[in-house]
């Protein structure tokens, strides 16, 4: 029983991993403990009222990385690579991504940046015939970091995504040449009016994840994620705007879920698609509130892959498995309507 991880729990239905067994458990009555061959999960509560549509998102997808793990050329990792002649493991997992999302029938697919390495003709042009010809206008995309490294502007600029039964702001939190990310006062303005006239609830997406008042208690702009003071403007919008319900991100490769200074609103983080543990996250829309349901990608290439990925960075002296896939309650939630 060591090895078995709940990897995932929605209202109806549980996964659970051991290496590369998973057991899937559908159909199940919410909001309660089920005893699943010998492992006691309870299923989420659902949130009142019609399910008025699904949608999905991924991040961190890294098309043209041939190595995962290295962080600079001082790496000792270890670093893992599939062998020569071998498919591209972010080809690998990004099919397998996309495969499983558009099984569900989402109303959209929202990709929170880093599609590349580099921001390269060759990895874009491998990013849009992987996620563009399954998911057509469904698929809405805003850059990341790695994106915008050599100062590119493709995928750049603020969305504002209308789906039934909640609005989705996504920004573009990228600082072209840089690895830190912002939001300006143009863009909150921009947030703050629209989130000010919706009539539904609003969830605002960026590549980076959010400061918080961070343990450290420094404030600085070589923070690893969104600037301090736009990030407390985000705050601000969330004080004066109950639409807004949340905001989640990419970036760290992790899962994680904190809460806002002042509006305390939550701010998630949402694991990578390319390595371990090979995730994407759903959000079930209900007339009461928004479930978000993380899938671990469950195909035996994808698993096999995401696997060799479990001790990236363990010479470092980091648990990676443990800092990526995170705690059930960051992955798999509620969000309550304000």
């Amino acid at each position: 029983m060591d090895n078995i991880e709940i990897t995932t729990v929605a209202d109806d239905l549980v996964v659970i991993h051991d290496g590369a067994n998973v057991r899937r458990y559908t159909d199940l009555t919410p909001d309660t403990e089920h005893d699943l061959d010998g492992v006691r999960v309870r299923t989420l509560a659902r949130p009142a009222g019609s399910l008025l549509c699904r949608f999905a998102t991924v991040n961190d997808v890294h098309f043209g990385e041939v190595e995962a793990g290295r962080l600079d050329e001082h790496s000792t990792g270890p670093v893992q690579r599939v062998p020569e002649g071998a498919e591209p493991y972010p080809e690998v997992m990004n099919r397998t991504a996309a495969s499983e999302i558009n099984a569900l029938g989402v109303a959209a697919l929202i990709v929170k940046g880093d599609l590349s390495v580099d921001g390269r003709p060759q990895e874009w042009a491998a990013f849009e015939a992987c996620y563009r010809d399954p998911f057509g206008d469904r698929l809405h995309v805003v850059r990341g970091n790695h994106d915008s490294y050599q100062h590119q502007d493709s995928y750049a600029g603020d969305q504002w995504i209308q789906l039934p039964g909640v609005n989705v702001a996504l920004l573009d939190t990228a600082i072209p040449g840089e690895t830190t990310g912002q939001v300006t006062a143009t863009q909150i303005e921009w947030l703050a009016d629209r989130c000010s006239s919706s009539p539904l609830p609003v969830i605002a997406m960026g590549h980076h994840q959010q400061w918080v008042g961070e343990a450290s208690g420094r404030r600085s702009d070589t923070y690893f994620g969104l600037h301090p003071d736009g990030s407390d403007l985000l705050d601000g919008v969330a004080s004066r705007c109950p639409q807004l319900i949340a905001y989640t991100a990419g970036h760290t490769h992790r899962h994680r879920v904190r809460t806002m200074t002042a509006s305390g609103v939550p701010t998630i983080e949402i694991g990578c698609t390319k390595d371990f543990p090979g995730t994407w996250a759903e959000y079930r829309v209900y007339e009461g509130g928004v479930m978000q349901v993380v899938h671990r990608m469950s195909s035996p290439e994808a698993l096999a892959w995401s696997e060799q990925c479990r001790t990236l960075y363990a010479a470092d002296g980091v648990d990676y498995a443990a800092y990526a896939l995170g705690a059930l309650g960051d992955r798999c939630f509620n969000i309550p309507l304000r």
